[in-house]
């Protein structure tokens, strides 16, 4: 079969390797799209935990084409997308619940051969029907369940004013969710026209572009601070300065993934001096029920997001799009 593989950082290409097959409790599993994620892109620089060579791909959706011995759940034709995070369900995070936290955690794509293939194996457990939903949308679903898994911890309250760095496909995510949350002005900023046009369409209150004027602009639309102010950029100087607009007993949701070398600095007198909460996420933990409602019922729209669908031939191509086009949102493989 056709696949993308990341052998070592800055190197990648399609190559032909064998298909792989179900054990038992698994299924195999025909992609059908496929998308590039942040991480994809830290996986592709080595700043992210992956073992190479690897082929990356853990948004993605397909259907399933055989089971392992044992698989009861699901059989041939079922259409399905996947929770690419395999905890071992023993250790001591698991037993106290934090899944996401296993400390043996795998995940497909990361430690284990990805979806940026024409096939990939799941474990049983880790598949959910998605129904009559495109599998373009249902490509979304494992970004849209990282967001779910960080309002979770965020708490939104009704009423809320929200600020988001970052109007990319997560940010885009990030406000819709907030939004159906219950906040009730959800203010999005982002260097890129073009994505603050998208934040716009999604229902952001105001959409504020990153130039000399941000900070002015920010303030005078809450002059005594946001209740929640999102990072979803990665960059660590971003994150220095949301800090500056929580309002007193305010959130700093740390959702963007920066490298794992970075640092970042922040007054700590701020913090006692004003109650704030810093609260980081991290990827999922059992929010795939939640997110496929959320995409189904239609309360978060996933297609406006897809902005480039390319074949798996041009992968290395799809990469340098997600990461550099000023155009781009989501970037998807349609691979079957």
């Amino acid at each position: 079969m056709q696949a993308a593989e990341i052998t070592a950082p800055e190197k990648a290409h399609v190559v032909e390797v064998e298909k792989p097959a179900p054990g038992p409790g698994e299924a195999l599993i025909e992609v059908a799209a496929a998308g590039v994620c942040g991480t994809d892109l830290h996986i592709f620089h080595g700043e992210y935990e992956a073992t190479y060579p690897i082929i990356p791909g853990h948004e993605f959706s397909g259907t399933v084409v055989a089971v392992g011995e044992g698989v009861t759940r699901y059989q041939p034709g079922d259409r399905v997308t996947v929770d690419p995070n395999i905890p071992c369900n023993r250790c001591p995070a698991c037993q106290r619940n934090a899944p996401n936290q296993c400390e043996n955690l795998a995940a497909v794509g990361v430690t284990r051969a990805g979806a940026f293939a024409q096939y990939v194996v799941a474990p049983e457990g880790n598949i959910f029907p998605i129904g009559d939903m495109s599998f373009a949308a249902a490509a979304l679903v494992e970004p849209l369940a990282c967001v779910v898994w960080g309002l979770k911890r965020v708490q939104v309250q009704p009423g809320d004013s929200a600020l988001i760095f970052g109007a990319g496909p997560m940010g885009c995510l990030l406000l819709q969710a907030v939004k159906h949350a219950g906040a009730a002005r959800v203010i999005v900023t982002d260097i890129a026209p073009y994505r603050l046009e998208q934040a716009a369409a999604l229902g952001a209150t105001e959409t504020i572009l990153a130039d000399d004027r941000q900070e002015q602009r920010l303030k005078a639309l809450a002059p005594g601070g946001y209740d929640v102010v999102v990072e979803a950029t990665g960059l660590p100087h971003v994150l220095e300065q949301a800090f500056s607009y929580a309002r007193a007993r305010g959130k700093i949701w740390v959702f963007g993934v920066c490298p794992r070398d970075a640092r970042a600095s922040f007054v700590p007198y701020d913090v006692f001096r004003k109650d704030l909460s810093i609260i980081g996420s991290f990827a999922v933990s059992r929010t795939f029920h939640e997110s496929i409602a959320l995409i189904q019922g239609g309360a978060v729209r996933v297609e406006p997001l897809i902005s480039h669908r390319l074949p798996l031939s041009q992968f290395v191509a799809g990469l340098d799009l997600a990461e550099r086009d000023p155009k781009r949102m989501k970037v998807q493989f349609a691979i079957s």
